[in-house]
């Protein structure tokens, strides 16, 4: 047991004080009641009041201000499971690491800004994965697929300069790179943000931007730097700054390169924002990556602890109802009598508070129940309790409530299966006043129609369900039009629904005879047909066996079984063994595989003179 609140647990100390304060007020009621009435009075205005009573009445109040201080600090007791699936867009933020990135054309350079937009994309993107991937010549990803906010801080934090020891900038090894970051065989949408100058070094960055489309990741690039550009400025080691040079001794000017950046983000159907406002961030957040689906990530069952803070309120209420009826003075006759008009507002009250109370019991506790039953997954027992309520509350004017349980009901059979239970449910929460309502259950009915479609044996059968599956998605868009799970579910059933239609066959062509009747003509008899039909097929046979007698004497010369890969070395042991096509095609293969690992590490010389650029 523990209290979710426990800080309110300080209100206990008002206890001691109470008890004081109501001590003081009695004696001082004493003291005034001997100074202003006379000692022969008193006993008479005082008899039948018992002194028991009152001090019984003060603890009934101590105990009601401690029950409500215990509920104040919420008590959780008991355990009780629930599923949890978490929803998250994965993003790989991209930072170009180049020595071009160290321009102060942008405030204090490229590179640091850079890292401060990637820190503001993750605190506006809560909720989602992220993964960093810092690159200059090469790429690697160094920080894979996360949720932890202070872990990506820190590494986006520990990104310099010289974290990459190829020099010069390729967009497309980065592009290359994201993609190993995203799970093989997840449906999500796959984001790369790419922050860079888009100096690009090598000539494959487009191309490798439509490779990644088509695998389905989605490249909004975000520029860093000026049109004009700057020159590159280092430090020497006498504490002076020189400019950066090329082979030639020419000083380098690094430029943003927009143009380039734009065709990426077009071939990967993303878009490109200059990084030249504060508001560069949110907009990419809000215009690009918001309104992307998020994936449904693995379930997990989540204990707790049970709010308990109705009892101690519920035990508080009942200690003051009591102290307001229980009277200080002793009854003289132990009978009621019921002619007097107090004794007969007592007994009415109290009669109305216990129906009150039996009342709110019997018909408060069933709905909480089945709700329990329901976040606990018992679907069948949380069905037939709604369904109960739903028969009570026919009888009570008024339909929202009972449509309210009507819905619940049909939410319930469709969770453990029953879609045609929960079509009729969701069909009787139709005739609820609330609009809202009225979409929900539209939406729930189009969805069951749809499973009702799926569990079809026929193909008729689907194809009306499916049908009815439309039209009540239609219903829920007419009442809201910006639903955009309606609006999705609509497309998936209608696209189901045209596949299904063309996968039927045509309807057998009407033949009309030559006068023009409307009768239909007479089928061919079966024997005639499947004689010739055998006449045909024997015919083809004997042509077959004909062919087969005419090249019986030729040897083949193609592989038998479908086995290319085997030679005749074995029948040949003067020969070399040959090598096959397939084995060649293999064998490059195989070359091709190692010349990809070692591409970061090639070995001999190059035969083209390549020009280094080592920012």
């Amino acid at each position: 047991m523990n209290f979710s609140t426990p800080e309110l647990l300080w209100l206990l100390v008002l206890l001691p004080l109470l008890t004081a304060l109501f001590l003081w007020n009695e004696r001082q009621r004493q003291r005034l009641m001997e100074v202003f009435i006379q000692s022969r009075l008193l006993g008479q205005l005082t008899s039948g009041v018992s002194p028991a009573r009152r001090r019984f009445r003060l603890a009934l109040l101590l105990l009601a201000v401690t029950s409500l201080a215990l509920a104040a600090a919420r008590p959780r007791w008991g355990i009780t499971s629930e599923e949890a699936r978490s929803e998250s867009l994965d993003i790989v933020l991209a930072i170009d690491t180049s020595r071009s990135m160290l321009a102060e054309d942008t405030r204090p350079n490229r590179l640091e800004r850079a890292k401060l937009a990637a820190l503001e994309l993750t605190q506006l993107a809560r909720g989602d994965r992220f993964a960093l991937l810092p690159f200059a010549g090469s790429a690697f990803l160094q920080c894979p697929l996360t949720s932890d906010a202070e872990v990506l801080r820190q590494n986006i934090n520990a990104i310099d300069a010289g974290i990459i020891p190829t020099g010069g900038s390729s967009l497309a090894a980065a592009i290359r790179t994201a993609l190993t970051a995203f799970v093989d065989g997840d449906q999500s949408h796959k984001v790369l943000v790419l922050i860079t100058d888009g100096e690009e070094h090598e000539p494959a960055a487009l191309a490798a931007a439509e490779e990644a489309a088509k695998e389905g990741l989605r490249v909004f690039t975000i520029g860093v730097g000026s049109a004009d550009g700057e020159l590159l400025r280092l430090p020497t080691g006498n504490g002076n700054v020189d400019y950066l040079r090329d082979e030639d001794g020419r000083v380098v000017k690094s430029r943003l390169n927009e143009s380039l950046l734009r065709q990426i983000a077009a071939a990967a159907q993303g878009f490109y924002l200059p990084l030249a406002s504060s508001k560069s961030m949110e907009t990419l957040y809000q215009n690009g990556l918001a309104p992307l689906p998020k994936a449904k990530g693995e379930s997990t069952q989540l204990r707790r602890l049970k709010e308990q803070y109705r009892w101690p309120l519920a035990l508080a209420l009942l200690l003051l109802l009591t102290e307001i009826f229980l009277p200080e003075r002793r009854r003289e006759v132990s009978n009621v009598d019921m002619s007097r008009p107090t004794d007969k507002a007592v007994a009415l009250t109290i009669a109305l508070l216990l129906s009150v109370f039996s009342f709110t019991g019997s018909v408060c506790a069933s709905p909480a129940s089945a709700l329990q039953d329901y976040e606990a997954g018992r679907y069948p027992a949380a069905q037939k309790e709604f369904e109960r309520l739903a028969e009570a509350r026919a009888q009570v004017p008024g339909q929202s409530a009972k449509a309210r349980l009507d819905h619940n009901a049909g939410a319930a059979a469709f969770q453990s299966g029953d879609f045609s239970s929960a079509a009729r449910h969701f069909s009787e929460a139709l005739k609820a006043p609330d609009l809202a309502l009225q979409q929900q259950s539209f939406y729930n009915l189009g969805n069951s129609f749809y499973r009702l479609g799926e569990q079809a044996t026929e193909a008729q059968q689907k194809i009306q369900m499916w049908e009815q599956s439309l039209r009540q998605f239609d219903g829920a868009l007419k009442l809201e039009k910006a639903d955009k799970d309606a609006e999705f579910n609509r497309a998936f059933v209608q696209k189901k629904l045209e596949e299904l239609k063309k996968r039927q066959p045509p309807p057998p062509p009407k033949k009309d005879d030559k006068k023009g009747s409307s009768q239909p003509k007479q089928q061919p008899k079966e024997g005639k047909g499947k004689q010739e039909d055998d006449d045909a097929g024997g015919g083809k046979a004997d042509n077959d066996k004909k062919q087969k007698a005419k090249n019986g004497n030729q040897k083949s010369t193609e592989p038998q079984n479908g086995d290319d890969d085997r030679t005749d070395a074995a029948d040949k042991p003067d020969e070399a063994p040959q090598m096959s096509p397939r084995q060649a095609q293999r064998l490059l293969d195989a070359q091709r595989d190692d010349e990809k690992a070692l591409i970061h590490r090639p070995s001999g010389k190059s035969r083209e003179r390549r020009v280094l650029k080592d920012w």
